[in-house]
């Protein structure tokens, strides 16, 4: 089996890290690529040469058949977007604070190499968002976690329009609008009052950021829905960012047209994964603070 490796080189200690995790790789008989863009010392590269096979991008996700992620959830979105257009299964290990989607750790990583050869493992797919700008056609915007629309610098709130399928839904003043995937529930939506959402749910759940209003509250809609909103700002333009990490700045009033992309992440999980634990242990959700006292 070919496995590829995305190590997040900001990481603390990630280079003894992916080394460690080549060479356990390579025990485990696995042909193993990184991208030859991935910016190593000479001393690493040299080490890990006669295990590993440097490639270019194409090269890197078409023969991938799983990709692992070194670093944190941040590291698994944005790999998900850079192989949005292959089908390669993604597998988060966890470097970061949370690991929400990054679920394997570097302890339990010997037991999921063994589910993986025996058989033990399933291919989750999640939606995924896609959108782009009336205004601007060309600009694509993809998302796993949620599309943001935002005052940016503005110290001003800003006037939102949401439509359902053409149909009218509401026009209120906020700080902004979110419009998040289940996976994204768990993220920036529900910090404002959003709700959990189970990942194979088909949905979409916007979320007022900060609405000037007690009666906006969060709505969960189909994910074959069509999401329209209309931003108007006093400010020049209005911002839309993806999953945090990709940035667009459109002239206001600035038209966005939102659904579910044709391309979802696919997850390789181990059979014994259960999301209600990750919530449990992760987000201390159904915690009763009683039986601690």
């Amino acid at each position: 089996m070919t496995v590829g490796i995305v190590p997040n080189l900001a990481k603390n200690n990630i280079l003894e890290i992916l080394q460690k995790l080549v060479l356990k790789l390579a025990e485990f008989k696995f042909n193993i690529l990184i991208q030859e863009s991935t910016e190593l010392p000479d001393d690493i590269r040299n080490k890990i040469m006669g295990f590993t096979d440097f490639v270019n991008f194409s090269e890197f996700y078409s023969n991938s058949e799983i990709v692992f992620t070194l670093g944190g959830d941040g590291t698994m979105l944005s790999t998900a977007f850079e192989s949005r257009n292959f089908d390669v299964p993604l597998v988060g290990i966890n470097l970061g604070k949370l690991g929400f989607l990054a679920e394997i750790n570097l302890d339990n990583f010997d037991k999921f190499i063994d589910d993986i050869k025996t058989g033990k493992t399933i291919i989750e797919e999640r939606i995924t968002l896609e959108a782009f700008c009336t205004e601007c056609p060309l600009t694509n915007m993809f998302a796993v976690n949620d599309i943001v629309i935002d005052k940016g610098m503005w110290p001003k709130m800003i006037e939102i329009t949401i439509k359902v399928d053409d149909e009218y839904v509401s026009t209120f003043s906020a700080d902004g609008v979110i419009v998040a995937t289940p996976t994204g529930s768990t993220g920036y939506s529900l910090s404002t009052g959003g709700p959990i959402v189970f990942p194979k749910a088909k949905s979409i759940i916007i979320s007022p950021v900060a609405p000037h209003t007690l009666t906006m509250r969060p709505l969960v809609l189909s994910c074959e829905q069509k999401i329209n909103i209309t931003v108007n700002s006093q400010n020049k333009s209005v911002q839309v960012n993806c999953d945090g990490q990709r940035v667009n700045q459109f002239r206001s009033p600035a038209s966005l047209q939102i659904g579910k992309s044709s391309r979802p992440m696919r997850l390789l999980h181990s059979k014994d994964n259960s999301y209600f634990s990750i919530l449990r242990e992760k987000l201390f959700w159904g915690l009763d603070v009683r039986q601690n006292s």
